[in-house]
């Protein structure tokens, strides 16, 4: 079975085509990235379509990357006549992924009618927090859609599938554009940072992570900022670019980081705030085993690596300098008390085994 797997994100769409005999019989054929924004959909996924023209390169089934599945939508389903609408009804959540998600959905359906399409939900994994840590503390009677959920799911499932799905105590940093923390105890998740929507958590590349709800009032009520504002500064230009006033690339700021000190304060901040967040995932858990970088910071940036890990030496965590600088798997010295390591974020590995399993389930 030939999978062709569509990760559709606010300024990429990312796809690959595996090959599947089996569930552990995977095999990547090829993979890719286009760049696209809302506007530019259609023409995104005409570039694709190019790849899988030739009879060797056909998918089978295609498989979608969807960040939010809603309070009920606790696995892949595949594409029906009930789930589309009840997501188009909650394209405003989040503005920066669902429109170009159910866009592609739309294109894919088009391309390939009578093939089946799978979509998996970033939040599909968090489904097993403890209901204590999906509690918001709002009153009651507000609708049961108002909750925390967690998301980067797929990327969380990708990264225990490479490490074996281990026991012990587990925190994953997913740090790139979008930026959160997971926290892992036996396989399954115990807190994650962020909540409701992609705006928690963290400091992101463009996102604000956590804010104090009434710095939104005071900006509503006393300076006359309407709702699509707020809108546009919290999701476009808040986070490291809007400290920085340079950029919320990380490696734009690490060039500048001695030259510009806006950059090192928004570099500074970003790391001040992994290694709260991180304390509060490893408080959470009752200590950590394993600490797990991921995502094109988490990846490709042994700075913040270094400065995240240093607060964490009464752990007896040690990285070895020479690892961490180099981006071996494995980083932390010998003495460590706790391993650390990377791990590349693999999501659309993730949506092709969701979608073998799907229809294989599906066929018996």
């Amino acid at each position: 079975m030939r999978i062709l797997c569509l990760d559709a994100g606010s300024s990429s769409l990312k796809f690959a085509l595996y090959d599947f005999a089996a569930l552990d019989d995977g095999h990547l054929r090829f993979d890719g990235e286009v760049e696209t924004d809302a506007e530019n959909v259609a023409a995104a996924a005409s570039q694709v379509w190019e790849r899988v023209r030739e009879p060797d390169a056909l998918p089978d089934a295609v498989g979608h990357r969807v960040v939010f599945g809603g309070p009920d939508r606790d696995a892949p389903v595949r594409v029906d006549g009930q789930v589309l609408p009840e997501l188009e009804r909650g394209a405003d959540f989040d503005p920066l992924h669902l429109g170009p998600e159910l866009a592609i959905v739309e294109a894919a359906m088009q391309k390939f009618p009578h093939l089946p399409q799978v979509l998996c939900f970033d939040t599909a994994f968090f489904h097993a927090l403890p209901d204590v840590a999906k509690l918001l503390p709002l009153p009651r009677g507000l609708p049961p859609e108002i909750r925390r959920y967690g998301f980067h799911g797929l990327s969380y499932e990708s990264v225990l599938a490479s490490l074996g799905h281990p026991g012990g105590r587990i925190a994953i940093a997913h740090l790139g554009s979008g930026a959160s923390l997971c926290a892992v105890r036996a396989g399954r998740p115990v807190d994650t940072t962020m909540g409701f929507s992609v705006l928690g958590g963290l400091m992101m590349e463009t996102r604000p992570g956590d804010l104090d709800p009434g710095v939104l009032l005071e900006l509503l009520l006393k300076h006359e900022r309407s709702a699509s504002d707020l809108s546009e500064m919290l999701y476009r230009e808040s986070g490291l670019k809007g400290v920085s006033g340079l950029s919320g690339d990380m490696r734009a700021l690490l060039a500048a980081e001695g030259s510009n000190p806006q950059a090192a304060q928004a570099i500074a901040l970003f790391v001040h705030q992994l290694v709260k967040h991180l304390g509060a995932m490893i408080a959470a858990m009752g200590g950590l085993d394993t600490l797990v970088f991921t995502g094109g910071i988490g990846e490709h940036a042994p700075a913040i690596r270094e400065r995240a890990c240093a607060a964490f030496g009464y752990l007896g965590l040690q990285l070895d300098e020479g690892a961490n600088a180099r981006g071996d798997a494995m980083i932390s010295s010998k003495e460590s008390g706790v391993e650390v390591r990377i791990v590349p974020a693999n999501e659309n590995a993730m949506i092709a085994r969701h979608v073998w399993t799907v229809l294989e389930e599906g066929s018996r």
